[in-house]
């Protein structure tokens, strides 16, 4: 056990740093939760409302990939510049990305302001919970890493019902403008703050290459992935680019495996608690996505659930995946078992991802609202623990570059898994809605119409829709009936390609629940230095 003299020697800051300390990465995740937590739930109707649905799972993956490369990159530079000069540059970033955002004239310049916003928020979540690290001793970390869900379940519990009141009331837009404030607000809080520990040792270098080649690996594989959404999985635009992008894996490993200065440093990767957790997180994103995107995309698209309503159902599950934290990380602290908790909560969100393979149009919004509490219950203590585990399993020394990789496989996961279940949906979608559509349709509606209905999100576009009754209406009693078979065909072919995405969603559930269970029960305890 390190003694209390060295520990005083490692953690120097006086109770009024710390206070300012806290005030800062508190102000920052709680920005970053406003961002996520309001936009999740309008993002369907934002690009219904610049025609952009056919990009919809693309405006996921590559802000994605934005932040899958950026955690990686600023977790290490953290560790050889300070956590605070990395945070201002990640909120300065932040800023203009979301004012861009805000005046996005269609769906492409919004997908590209998103990606710059990334660059800010993919760096400070990661960058936040190392704070954590820099100031407390390993014994008190679960505490604070648990209170930090505090403001993310403030605006958890008020975001999603938030988002769907400004987007049916007002327009999504201001969301973004709500964003400037807060974002200010860290940018000067921040700086008074957040100590600026530093490594000064003039020797080393940033890791260029492997900048490069993890660059363009993550790259080639989240666009192989996405192109699946409109290729077939054995054309040159998905499989060749996933070849391209193993091959540029193997590189980028072969020259992190011999640069003094790794950017993704094998010590954190070979280390065996650190590989296990790393690989659930992976699996588990794609649990998480199909709850995230495609749980509110049934509830509207499927069982028409307006957007406001379709929030407050889903709050459930945000509240508690803030809140759960909180007691967790104190019976962390207190006790130092975690083993426990991490077994059920990947068991609870595997539970509940199974169980939203049986919901269909008819199922009751009591259901709906329970299987969510049950997730947010399962996945609420699930991040805290990872933080802890993660940073007691690595020397202080690499503290940043764990979290920055921790965080660089949930972004991997966030990117692919959107593109896959994305893919998985359109096929099931396009299988049947062929057998569903009304005979004699193709015969009264034009190839626009029939377009159209191709989509599998025309539900959730009012512009689409009417469009479509117009179309149809105009062929008299014939095109009313048609109108009302197809919407029918429509809603049902949408359940069933979603249905998909569910069963998926629930065996990568699955597995990230076996890996779990393979970590000893007394690794990386608090306290253990």
């Amino acid at each position: 056990m390190v003694s209390e003299r060295a520990l005083e020697a490692e953690y120097p800051f006086s109770r009024k740093q710390v206070l300012w300390g806290l005030v800062a990465i508190f102000a920052v995740y709680g920005t970053v939760a406003f961002s996520v937590q309001t936009l999740t739930i309008a993002r369907p109707k934002i690009a219904a409302d610049l025609d952009g649905l056919s990009l919809y799972g693309w405006s996921v993956s590559i802000p994605s990939l934005v932040m899958a490369l950026v955690t990686v990159i600023f977790g290490k530079f953290s560790d050889m510049y300070g956590r605070r000069v990395m945070l201002m540059i990640a909120l300065a970033a932040s800023l203009a990305g979301t004012v861009l955002s805000a005046l996005s004239p269609n769906f492409i310049f919004l997908i590209a302001a998103s990606a710059v916003a990334a660059l800010g928020a993919g760096a400070m979540m990661p960058l936040v919970f190392a704070v954590v690290g820099d100031l407390f001793p390993p014994a008190g970390r679960g505490k604070w890493v648990g209170l930090l869900n505090i403001p993310l379940g403030v605006f958890t519990l008020t975001g999603p019902a938030l988002g769907g009141f400004v987007v049916d009331a007002l327009n999504w837009r201001y969301l973004f403008w709500m964003a400037i404030p807060l974002l200010c607000f860290c940018l000067v809080t921040v700086p008074v703050g957040v100590p600026s520990l530093m490594n000064r040792d003039s020797s080393r270098r940033i890791d260029v290459k492997g900048c490069i080649w993890v660059a363009l690996a993550a790259s080639t594989s989240i666009m192989g992935f996405s192109f699946a959404d409109r290729h077939p999985w054995v054309s040159l635009h998905v499989l060749g680019l996933l070849l391209i992008s193993l091959v540029f894996w193997i590189v980028f490993f072969r020259v992190e495996s011999g640069a003094k200065e790794p950017v993704l440093d094998p010590a954190v990767l070979c280390n065996p608690t650190f590989s296990r957790v790393a690989l659930a997180t992976f699996f588990s994103s794609f649990g998480t996505m199909g709850m995230m995107m495609y749980f509110p995309m049934f509830l509207q698209g499927v069982q028409s659930i307006s957007t406001f309503h379709s929030g407050f159902i889903t709050t459930p599950y945000g509240v508690l995946t803030a809140f759960m934290g909180v007691p967790a990380g104190y019976i962390i602290a207190r006790s130092g078992r975690f083993k426990w908790m991490y077994v059920a909560g990947y068991g609870i969100l595997t539970l509940s991802m199974f169980a939203l393979i049986l919901f269909h149009a008819g199922t009751p919004v009591g259901w709906s609202v329970a299987v969510a509490l049950l997730a947010g219950l399962g996945y609420g203590v699930i991040p805290t623990i990872n933080t802890v585990v993660v940073q007691n399993a690595v020397p202080k020394r690499l503290m940043g570059a764990a979290m920055g990789a921790i965080f660089f496989f949930l972004m991997i996961g966030s990117a692919i898994s959107p593109a896959i279940l994305g893919s998985t949906m359109n096929v099931g979608y396009a299988r049947a809605l062929t057998q569903a559509l009304p005979a004699g349709l193709e015969d009264v509606a034009d190839a626009a119409t029939m377009e159209a209905l191709d989509d599998p999100q025309v539900l959730l576009s009012g512009h689409a829709m009417e469009n479509l009754r117009k179309n149809l209406q105009e062929k008299g009693g014939e095109g009313v009936r048609l109108f009302q078979e197809a919407v029918e065909a429509i809603r049902n072919s949408l359940e069933t390609g979603i249905r998909y995405v569910f069963w998926i969603s629930a065996v990568f559930m699955l597995l990230a629940f076996l890996t779990i269970c393979t970590i000893p029960g007394k690794s990386a305890m608090p306290g253990d230095g």
